[in-house]
């Protein structure tokens, strides 16, 4: 399942590729019909992620307000097996870093790039985003976002096997796709997501309110910070089953859960009643920067470069990004203990005895 930051990337795609397009949708499935029809010939609006969830406003217009009752709210989540693919002419791309990364994390050096992942931050989940390393950190976001609108990219060289605008055509799905949305530039195909329907503004506000604080929500910080304290102070939980609880913060998936806890030192095994507010809010504080860095790079990467093994052992290739994941029996890049492994409500759990014994 895409974590959190995976989400908030792709919605930053979709207002890139899409912003203030009329788009043609479909249900080549059959799935969505209806959903698609009230879809077809709208004005994408702008998108946003709220965890692992994404929200999609539509209207007839390009200028209705977001809180208008015009808006027509597409929610999707992709689930374990959703994804979307992309597909479009030479100007349909989004650049390869949103934003210059806070963090310094990990080493490139023995890493695979972010091409050989298909060009984009979801493995899976997104496939065939086109990106542009031209713009990667230098060019604002406002500039990026005359894509969807179709205006000039003075910024932006046609990538090499893309098609100049006017001569693409989108293929004939493949597969069970529920939604296709299509503008002149390129297209969007969702397969298998876990939820794909239309709201009004009261059904988004019902979504927002049954999940957790989100920590990549702009402007809701520390109110988001205070939240999550008090969700797990108040439960007599595992702080590794509360942080895969999206009740209880949203958008931290399995990698998250395992990774901040070793940063903090955290066992995942305490109960959440037992950790104390101001370790609490540094573990908040580190899973908003590391989701924010993986926004920014495309990539879960969460070792800091001091701790990085130069040169990466060869038969230890997650060394160069992730002290715990995945890491089951290798030495702690810190202390050396083997690494631990156990089920915890149906997942792995990955954690070092030493670092995280309280």
């Amino acid at each position: 399942m895409p974590e959190g930051h995976t989400i908030h990337r792709l919605a930053k795609s979709l207002n890139i590729l899409f912003g203030e397009s009329q788009l043609r949708a479909s249900s080549p499935q059959g799935r969505f019909a209806q959903g698609a029809a009230r879809l077809d010939g709208q004005v994408f609006i702008s998108s946003y992620a709220h965890g692992k969830h994404l929200l999609a406003a539509f209207a007839p217009a390009a200028d209705v307000a977001l809180d208008s009752p015009a808006i027509t709210w597409l929610h999707t989540h992709l689930g374990l097996y959703g994804a979307w693919n992309f597909d479009g002419d030479a100007t349909f791309v989004v650049p390869e870093i949103f934003e210059v990364p806070d963090l310094e994390l990990g080493s490139r050096q023995g890493l695979p790039d972010i091409k050989e992942l298909g060009g984009h931050s979801g493995g899976s989940a997104l496939a065939g985003l086109t990106v542009s390393t031209r713009a990667a950190l230098t060019q604002p976001e406002g500039v990026a976002a005359t894509v969807g609108s179709g205006k000039p990219r003075p910024d932006l060289k046609l990538p090499q096997g893309k098609l100049a605008p006017g001569q693409w055509q989108p293929a004939p799905p493949k597969g069970a796709v529920r939604l296709r949305l299509v503008s002149k530039h390129g297209v969007a195909d969702l397969s298998g997501p876990t939820t794909c329907e239309l709201l009004d503004l009261e059904g988004v506000k019902a979504v927002e309110a049954r999940l957790g604080p989100d920590p990549l929500a702009p402007g809701k910080t520390a109110e988001g910070k205070a939240t999550f304290i008090a969700n797990v102070r108040r439960r007599r939980r595992a702080i590794g089953e509360l942080l895969m609880d999206q009740s209880v913060i949203a958008g931290v998936g399995n990698i998250y859960r395992a990774e901040s806890l070793f940063r903090a030192g955290i066992s995942p095994r305490r109960q959440g009643a037992n950790i104390s507010a101001q370790r609490l809010g540094k573990l908040w504080d580190d899973n908003a920067a590391l989701l924010a860095h993986g926004v920014a790079t495309g990539l879960i990467t969460t070792v800091n470069s001091d701790d990085v093994p130069d040169p990466l052992p060869p038969d230890d290739p997650e060394a160069g990004r992730w002290y715990v994941y995945h890491r089951t029996g290798r030495p702690c890049l810190r202390c050396g203990t083997p690494i631990a492994g156990d089920m915890m409500q149906g997942r792995t759990l990955f954690w070092c005895p030493r670092c995280q014994g309280r």
